[in-house]
Parts: C-alpha cells; sequence; structure tokens
C-alpha cells in the first residue's frame, strides 16, 4: 500500500505530470502536491486533466479535474469543489481526504466498486492554487472568484461583502465592469457545464469556511431572494438526510438568508442550467462554521489563517472526520436519485413544506 505523504511535507520528485521550471522557487503548496501524489496511486481508476494552468510569478500552477467512477455521459454525477478562497485551505483538505479514502477502499470495498460503475465523481479540490499558495481569499489577480460571475444581485447587502468593483486592494473585488471571468472562474464554468450535458441528475458541494458558530449548507439563490426552482427537490433531499441521520450538525438554508452577493458562481451556473435544461441539478455549499475552532482556542484570532482554519492538529483531524458522514450520504443519494426524487402529489408537498421552511424573513 502507498503511503500518502502528509500535509506539510512534499511528494516525490517524480509526481505527474511535470511542469514549467522555477515552481522551487516560490511558496510550496502541499495540498497540490498531495493531490499529485493521489493522482499516481489512483492510477488508472482516477482520471485527470488539467483545465487551465495560472501564473504565479515565474511558475504555472494548474486547475485539476479528477474523475472517478463512470465514463457514461449519462450516469449521475456528484460534483465536489474546494479551495475558491485560496485562505480556506480545509475545504481542499477536506476532499483530498476524502479522496484519499475513497482509493484505500476500492481496493476492497466491492459495494463502493459496484456503485462507482454507475456514478461518477468529479473533483475540483484546488480551484485557486496562487490564493492558497499565498494565503490570499481572492486568486492572483485580487479578484474573490465567488464574486466573478457576470450577474448582479437584487439589493445587495452588505456593502462591500456583497461584491464591488472599487478595486483589488479591497477584498470581495469583482473585478472591472464587462471584462470576462477570471481564468479559474472560466474553467470551472465550462467543466460544470460540461457535466450537467447529459447527466440525468447532477448534486454538487462547494466546501468553504467562514465565521459562525455552526457547519452550515446553503443553497441559491445568494443573489435574490427567492428559493431556487428545485426548492421541493432540495427538501426531499434534506428530509431524506434527516430521517437518515437525525443528528447531523448541519443548518440547511438558501444563502440570501444571510446577505446576498453579486457575482456568485452557483446562482449563475444553476440559472442557465435551469433556462437550457430540465434535469435536476442541486448546488450546494457547506460552510464550515470557524467560530467552532476559535472558541475553543482563542490564540488562532491572531492568526489570519486561523480564522478560517483549525490549526490545532486534533481539531483538524477531526474536522475532516466530522464531515464523512455528509459526503458518503451525498454519493448514495446521487446512486439512488430515482428513489428519492419527488414527482406530481410528491413534488407539490415538498414544494410547500419547502416554502414554509425557507419562507423569505
Amino acid at each position: 500500500m502507498t503511503t500518502r505523504p502528509p500535509l506539510d511535507s512534499p511528494a516525490s520528485d517524480n509526481r505527474v505530470p511535470s511542469r514549467r521550471p522555477g515552481r522551487h522557487q516560490h511558496k510550496p503548496l502541499p495540498e497540490l502536491h498531495l493531490l499529485e501524489h493521489l493522482l499516481q496511486q489512483g492510477a488508472p481508476a482516477l482520471r485527470s486533466r488539467i483545465l487551465t494552468e495560472v501564473r504565479d510569478g515565474e511558475r504555472y500552477l494548474p486547475v485539476y479535474a479528477l474523475e472517478l467512477g463512470s465514463a457514461s455521459h449519462t450516469a449521475p454525477v456528484l460534483l465536489l469543489s474546494g479551495g475558491v478562497h485560496g485562505i480556506e485551505r480545509i475545504g481542499t483538505q477536506l476532499l483530498l481526504a476524502q479522496l484519499d479514502t475513497l482509493l484505500q477502499r476500492l481496493n476492497w470495498d466491492r459495494s463502493l466498486q459496484q456503485l462507482l460503475q454507475r456514478v461518477r465523481i468529479v473533483m475540483c479540490p484546488l480551484l485557486n492554487p496562487v490564493g492558497m499558495a499565498h494565503g490570499w481569499r481572492s486568486n492572483g489577480n485580487g479578484i474573490d472568484l465567488m464574486r466573478n460571475a457576470p450577474i448582479d444581485a437584487e439589493q445587495p447587502s452588505p456593502w462591500l461583502v456583497s461584491g464591488h468593483r472599487l478595486g483589488r486592494w479591497l477584498p470581495w473585488y469583482r473585478g472591472k465592469q464587462d471584462q470576462p471571468m477570471q481564468t479559474e472562474a472560466q474553467a470551472f464554468c465550462s467543466l460544470v457545464e460540461e457535466q450537467l450535458a447529459a447527466a440525468p441528475f447532477t448534486l454538487a458541494l462547494d466546501c468553504h469556511s467562514g465565521f459562525g458558530m455552526r457547519d452550515r449548507i446553503w443553497f441559491p439563490y445568494s443573489g435574490r431572494r427567492q428559493l431556487l426552482e428545485h426548492a421541493a427537490e432540495l427538501h426531499a433531499l434534506l428530509q431524506l438526510f434527516e430521517h437518515s441521520h437525525p443528528h447531523h450538525p448541519y443548518l440547511f438554508e438558501p444563502q440570501h438568508h444571510h446577505y446576498r452577493t453579486h457575482g456568485d458562481l452557483w446562482d449563475y451556473l444553476y440559472q442557465r442550467h435551469y433556462q437550457r435544461q430540465q434535469q435536476v441539478f442541486l448546488p450546494l455549499t457547506l460552510e464550515m462554521g470557524s467560530w467552532l475552532w476559535v472558541k475553543k482556542n482563542l490564540r488562532q484570532l491572531t492568526s489570519y489563517t486561523g480564522l478560517f482554519n483549525p490549526l490545532v492538529p486534533h481539531r483538524h483531524q477531526r474536522t475532516l472526520r466530522r464531515h464523512q458522514l455528509l459526503l458518503d450520504f451525498l454519493l448514495r443519494a446521487v446512486d439512488a436519485w430515482q428513489n428519492w426524487l419527488p414527482a406530481d402529489d410528491k413534488r407539490r408537498l415538498h414544494q410547500r413544506s419547502a416554502e414554509r421552511r425557507w419562507e423569505i424573513p
């Protein structure tokens, strides 16, 4: 069995693929080293490609897309992403830990082997490598990738946090008006739309961390005070999760209950897909409550990294374990989507329940 390198040490020198010279002269990116090590470990079952490369000084860092499971374009898809905000390393680390677990289980777990013959897992665990290498929220151009889509919020609030065009010296910068989306955002949107094209059902989970005392599952819309058009299907999924795991720690809610932002990538992707096709697409965001870590270790307040990531080793390991149940549930829900997706009368009941549960405050 291959032993994976820890996050604080580089992988071996023969990792794949090779990249342009100069990379060792810059800040290390252990998450990228681990990702490339897992590519070697998981081949040929784990397929990969580089969506794009982004420049960081003299080096170019890749944005990977990974696939595990069915290669059929008509297979249902579980799409996992992380590292949109470079400072939120824990999202990327969570996905890499889950990928490691899946690869180890594939060696012996017959039920997982059979499940992955029917389902495709698509993973983009490190969307913003330059930002993560430097500990920035933004990408290398100073732009917040989750404020970069060409879509404006209705009654955005609060100011700045909702996205602005003042300049890259302030956080939450959207970029200039009428400029194309950033390279990373364009590549990711192309990946998502490619996967949505023929899949009968797609479920996405984007992993973040931020202020809050609870782990939350957010869903569109973030730019308008409206439930997404597939609220009935989302409510059915939540009910399935609550019945299966009644003691879960998550709060499910639309993002606009907290604030409304410009340029949200998931609002943009969901609206485009809904206008084009009728297949169900449910985009979710895991917002890990970072104050759960800060309140137990107030020294994290002295570190910008500590505001978004658990710094104490045992809390870091606990966080990686904490969400495995959710990720495993989502994979099995995608596999069995035809067994729980509501139709006709049941869908109308779920729609009314969703409207009562998530009424606009």
